[in-house]
């Protein structure tokens, strides 16, 4: 831990100084140095380039050109930055998701902005929850202002035709991400203020955040960005963040966390709600993602911090979309994005299944599929299969405008799915597999012939499989409306007293372990005799006859 402390110690010093020596470099008055090309006289150059108060004779005495109308081609010319024309710029909106509106310099009521506006120096921009925009500025530097932020362009200058930019804006609350296009020449600038940090850069990728107590955090992706504080200065570099709070010095640049794998993330979803997962980052608090539209990273779809590695969105339309995710430290700062493309097909979605549902059971010869209909769909797509992966598919049926199909099937393991067909034949996506066992109807059990006794009357019949459960009715009547006994029996076998004589109607059917009853069997007839006369008598008149 030592170590590691005097590490981040000598940084600061490094980058201090290292600041310093630019502070110092630029404290001259900067230049711009112009390459001659063949045919170009100071007069031309002047009158293309410079104020109406620089003359082409303060040009000459600056460079000691000896003839003005005659330059050495492919040679240098020093210009100062204060000499060049000064035009007025704007930024152009180039991408708006939801609704944001500028507030202009007078402060007289707001407009909503709309792609393709141009926005000009004194006006302010308000994002709200949900929205963002995207600028792009007259250099090609782009500015990605995230939901519930505030952000004033405070100066937009280009400087004639010389390529060079004077860019500033003020982050009141929110945050933006800034790809900041590679400054040419000694007097281009880019900076941003916000509450307790100043920022200027120099073609870098760079985030700044503001938070309600007014704590302002910047990380770099890529060049470096010199943060001034109110009493300290920090360079910052790739790779790095600072936190300044509120009456704090910015605090010494910190690595960023890594970024997240995505690499085990699907590259297809079918699914609404959206649920992302990927492998936690070791000191990880929360983490950050988002999806945007392509990687021009220029619409920003939808932006979220999660407690855990996992990210859920309601809902997203179809189509193709990148989502990127980045760690957040303990201090807040966020960390090295991972990007990861994907499709979402969701649409149209499956119909809801009736049956048979997953681990369900069908009897007989053949299964019946049902569904709720669709809406939105014109026909759906029915696939059997008895592999779980649907590698062997022994029914593949399209274009079924009914909600119901029916297919022959032998006793076994199977698995359908189903999905919804539009008018243009786009198919939504398959359900979740369903899983079921096609079984024989229990067999009705053959009834051997009854015996009757003086004193009670038996049926038995061939016992099934373990489990199996039998009833058993008997009645007067071969239609069976009021049974004289309708029980349901585990053994094979039952057992009544003698009823009286006439004829009896008596039937059986099988109910396998899982309570399916099979039909029942063919209906029998017994003929209960009447007794021998000699039975009526009571035996002790017998005995005296």
């Amino acid at each position: 831990m030592k170590s590691i402390s005097h590490l981040f110690t000598l940084f600061a010093i490094i980058s201090m100084l290292s600041f310093f020596t630019i502070s110092e470099t630029t404290a001259a008055e900067p230049e711009w140095i112009y390459t001659v090309r063949t045919g170009d006289t100071l007069i031309d150059l002047t009158n293309r380039y410079l104020e109406p108060s620089a003359s082409w004779e303060k040009l000459q005495q600056l460079n000691k050109v000896p003839d003005p109308k005659h330059l050495q081609p492919n040679s240098k010319l020093r210009i100062p930055v204060a000499w060049l024309k000064r035009e007025s710029a704007f930024a152009e909106v180039l991408r708006v998701q939801g609704e944001a509106q500028k507030l202009s310099d007078t402060g007289q009521g707001t407009a909503r902005i709309e792609p393709g506006m141009q926005l000009r120096v004194g006006d302010t921009i308000m994002t709200n929850t949900g929205s963002t925009l995207t600028l792009r500025f007259v250099d090609g530097s782009r500015l990605l202002v995230a939901e519930n932020s505030k952000v004033t362009l405070s100066t937009l200058l280009v400087y004639g035709k010389t390529g060079m930019a004077d860019t500033k804006l003020k982050l009141h609350e929110g945050g933006v991400e800034t790809q900041v296009s590679p400054q040419k020449g000694s007097g281009a600038k880019y900076e941003i203020k916000a509450p307790t940090l100043n920022l200027g850069v120099r073609g870098t990728d760079f985030r700044v955040r503001v938070d309600g107590s007014g704590a302002t955090r910047s990380e770099v992706l890529e060049g470096r960005v010199a943060a001034a504080g109110e009493r300290h200065q920090v360079l910052v570099n790739a790779g790095f963040g600072t936190l300044a709070k509120t009456g704090e010095a910015p605090r010494l640049p910190k690595p960023l966390l890594q970024a997240p794998d995505l690499g085990t993330m699907p590259l297809l979803l079918e699914r609404v709600p959206l649920r992302f997962q990927w492998q936690a980052v070791p000191g990880a608090q929360n983490y950050r993602a988002q999806i945007f539209a392509d990687r021009s990273f220029d619409r920003l779809i939808l932006d979220g911090i999660f407690p855990a590695n996992t990210a859920k969105w309601a809902d997203l339309p179809d189509g193709k979309y990148v989502l990127r995710v980045r760690a957040i430290d303990s201090d807040g700062l966020e960390g090295i994005n991972t990007d990861h493309d994907f499709r979402l097909k969701a649409r149209p979605e499956p119909p809801f299944i009736n049956e048979p549902v997953d681990g369900g059971k069908v009897y007989g010869d053949k299964a019946i599929f049902r569904w709720a209909k669709s809406s939105i769909a014109q026909a759906y797509r029915v696939q059997v299969s008895d592999a779980a992966d649907f590698s062997r598919l022994l029914s593949d049926e399209r274009n079924t405008g009914t909600n119901e199909y029916t297919l022959a099937l032998l006793p076994g393991q199977y698995y359908w799915r189903i999905a919804s067909l539009m008018p243009d034949g786009d198919q939504g996506p398959y359900s979740d597999a369903q899983a079921f066992t096609q079984r024989k109807i229990p067999a009705s059990p053959a009834l051997e012939p009854p015996k009757v006794d003086d004193k009670a009357l038996s049926f038995r019949w061939k016992a099934g499989v373990n489990g199996e459960k039998y009833q058993f009715q008997f009645a007067r009547d071969n239609e069976f409306k009021n049974p004289l006994l309708d029980t349901v029996t585990a053994e094979s076998q039952i057992s009544l007293p003698r009823p009286d004589a006439g004829n009896y109607f008596m039937r059986v059917k099988t109910i396998d372990a899982d309570g399916f009853a099979g039909p029942f069997g063919q209906v029998q007839v017994v003929e209960i005799p009447a007794s021998p006369w000699w039975l009526l008598i009571p035996a002790a008149i017998l005995l005296s006859m």
